[in-house]
């Protein structure tokens, strides 16, 4: 596994450009295919916001747009960070072949990004989270994944 450094560049430089230009934070991301660049996507949290609007998920969301897909194989994301638990999951569902990133989350917790609680609250039983979570209606909740097992007409994912 290697990656292409032009690549890499451009994430670094649309993650400072996001930063000059007063859009967001310091985080941009390419979504690469064949060598090709499908999509690009900046940090817009504060922009529109938007918790969920990282640079790897904008990319992510362009770049399914780009190639009308909800699955992105064999296309690389370069990102100018190490993508937080979200970001990271995202590219896992959204069946991406290789993560390339900048800055560790270590250079993120430095710069005032520190994702290492969300990494250590995830890993927990639900019952061990902070953010409180309480199990509820299973059986009523069964019944979409009773009609989805039953469904002729789906797309797997």
């Amino acid at each position: 596994m290697s990656g292409d450094p032009s690549f890499m560049r451009q994430a670094i430089d649309l993650a400072t450009q996001n930063v000059i230009t007063g859009r967001g934070g310091p985080f941009g991301a390419v979504i690469v295919r064949c060598g090709i660049l499908i999509a690009t996507g900046v940090n817009l949290v504060t922009a529109t916001n938007d918790a969920t609007a990282h640079a790897e998920i904008t990319a992510i969301r362009n770049a399914c747009t780009a190639l009308s897909a909800f699955e992105l194989g064999g296309c690389e994301l370069y990102s100018s960070c190490e993508p937080c638990p979200m970001c990271l999951t995202a590219a896992y569902w959204a069946k991406c072949t290789a993560v390339y990133f900048g800055n560790t989350s270590a250079d993120a917790a430095t710069a005032g990004f520190d994702d290492a609680k969300l990494y250590t609250e995830v890993s927990k039983p639900a019952g061990q989270r902070t953010l409180p979570m309480q199990q509820m209606m299973r059986h009523e909740a069964s019944e979409s994944f009773a009609a989805w097992t039953q469904a002729t007409r789906k797309v797997l994912y």
